[in-house]
């Protein structure tokens, strides 16, 4: 068997990393190096839930990560013997790696750091590099889970012609019989499962940024950095050059009024809403990432005629993630903005984008939504009382059936539910569901609602919309401004706020939206822990 490459040349190890790698789409470090004593440095052990949980023993040697994947995990049990299997060298920024790659790129899952620490070579082994060429490699870890003597021995070549290894613990005062690493789920740096980290990501890594800008914070977080991006904004005149997000950006007409005033303000002019979504953008990126986005624009401002705008212009920066619908027609929309980075909000909103709306399914299943749709519709005659028994008729309903839902005000008149679902009905099933289940509702109180397609129809009443639920159809994203006086934006709410006297479907703004964030949180966003198979309405 032909022994492993000697790492005594690393700048070429990272090649096979990089090649598998989409590093326009993947939040992972490209790469730089750091050198250490040649028989000590750091280790790190990722639990990592791809196509298949696993379990990534990484030790630094000579500016690079070698890498093997556990399927089933260290142990301290001395009398157990872990299959590993030798992967490319990481980069070595990859050591505190915690988050998303994102799904549809080469080890697409969620990852923590499972245990980290030091480790040093055992014996008189000065070149760990060379013992693990030949083939076996003896090392005490120091971590806060692996402690003690361990045992790395390549054995064989597998079907595929990956190198496989065995990692054991040796006996010594260390060694745990029976101790089996999912009895300690938490990563060793946050505290926090792989369900926690999926559902609420802090941090986002750019591989085409320096080690030094690689971490994008997913958190509006108090960041001296994002502090200083501001001020630089602040400083801009009519238009110029804005570095955000770790993007260059060319603003323009920064002191155009893009929303009329509210009576007693001042007008928001468009310095305002790009400062707003560089600030809002780390809270609605879970909504977007993986999504065609549409932009509503309105670049002459909220007091004239808005149009959509789907198809990515020509001239738009080449770093804006993007995707190539397959299935568009001749005519059709081709290629799609995806925000999959705070910088790229930013860049829809410098374009004249006001409203922000993103497909209900990602662009890995575009046939397949994420979310249910139920929009409230109020009608010419709608009263927001009747608004709120509606939306109040459906969270009773929702609960009857076992799904777990929350509403939204939607900065205009209405009220929206959003429903998470996991991947697999199709959309016409999805929307057929919410049918049934308006359906259900709007008999209860038939005087409040109409299911006529015109408006004209009516006579006046709401619309209970199913319709939303197909292909290309959205909602106002979470936290989208509208196009209205004082900038109203679309915030998610609690069920019990339905019966707050003082609640209004516009009454949050982008001046006011963030003293409601630090309140309350961003209320949608333990929906994206919760997928689930929507049930059959009898």
């Amino acid at each position: 068997m032909a022994p492993t490459r000697s790492r005594a040349r690393r700048g070429d190890t990272l090649d096979e990393y990089r090649r598998k790698r989409d590093f326009s789409r993947t939040p992972e470090p490209a790469g730089a190096t750091a050198e250490r004593d040649g028989g000590t440095g750091r280790f790190v052990v990722q639990r990592h839930r791809a196509r298949q949980l696993h379990y990534d023993f990484r030790l630094e040697i000579a500016g690079v990560l070698a890498s093997w994947a556990v399927p089933k995990g260290p142990t301290l049990d001395p009398g157990v013997r872990r299959a590993a299997f030798h992967v490319e060298d990481h980069p070595i920024e990859y050591i505190d790696f915690e988050g998303i790659i994102p799904a549809g790129e080469y080890g697409g899952g969620d990852v923590i750091v499972w245990d980290a620490g030091t480790w040093r070579a055992a014996g008189d082994v000065d070149d760990p590099a060379r013992a693990l060429a030949d083939g076996e490699l003896h090392l005490d870890l120091y971590g806060e889970k692996l402690r003690g003597r361990f045992v790395l021995v390549r054995t064989r070549r597998d079907s595929r012609d990956r190198e496989q290894w065995l990692l054991l613990h040796k006996r010594d005062e260390f060694a745990k019989g029976g101790w089996d690493p999912e009895d300690h789920p938490r990563s060793v740096l946050t505290g926090r499962t792989n369900d926690e980290v999926r559902a609420d990501p802090d941090r986002m890594w750019r591989s085409d940024q320096p080690a030094s800008r690689a971490a994008v914070l997913l958190k509006p977080l108090a960041d001296p950095a994002r502090d200083d991006e501001l001020r630089e904004l602040d400083g801009i005149g009519a238009k110029g050059r804005w570095h955000v997000f770790g993007r260059d950006l060319r603003v323009t007409n920064l002191d155009k009024v893009l929303f009329p005033p509210r009576p007693g303000e001042e007008p928001v002019t468009k310095r305002e809403l790009l400062r707003y979504a560089a600030r809002i953008a780390p809270t609605v990126l879970p909504y977007l990432t993986r999504r065609a986005f549409n932009m509503h624009r309105y670049p002459n401002g909220a007091q004239t005629k808005g149009f959509w705008h789907k198809e990515l212009p020509r001239h738009a920066p080449d770093w804006l993630p993007r995707w190539d619908n397959p299935d568009a027609d001749p005519g059709e929309t081709r290629t799609y903005l995806v925000v999959d980075e705070p910088a790229a909000l930013v860049w829809a909103a410098n374009f004249g984008a006001l409203e922000w709306h993103a497909w209900t399914s990602t662009v890995d299943h575009p046939d397949r939504p994420t979310w249910a749709l139920i929009d409230l519709d109020p009608g010419e005659r709608t009263t927001w009382d009747d608004l709120l028994a509606l939306a109040r008729l459906h969270r009773t309903a929702l609960e009857h059936v076992g799904v777990h839902a929350l509403p939204k005000v939607t900065g205009r008149r209405g009220i929206q539910i959003w429903v998470p679902i996991a991947p697999g009905p199709d959309f016409a099933a999805t929307r057929a569901w919410v049918e049934r289940l308006s359906r259900t509702v709007g008999a209860v109180v038939p005087d409040l609602v109409s299911w006529k397609w015109q408006v004209d129809e009516r006579e006046g009443r709401a619309r209970l919309d199913y319709t939303q639920n197909a292909v290309n159809k959205t909602l106002v994203a979470p936290y989208s401004p509208r196009p209205a006086p004082g900038a109203p934006v679309s915030v998610p709410i609690d069920w019990d706020e339905l019966d707050d006297p003082a609640l209004r479907p516009d009454g949050f703004t982008i001046r006011t939206v963030f003293d409601r964030i630090a309140e309350r949180g961003d209320r949608f966003r333990d929906l994206l822990a919760q997928p689930q198979k929507l049930p059959p309405l009898e």
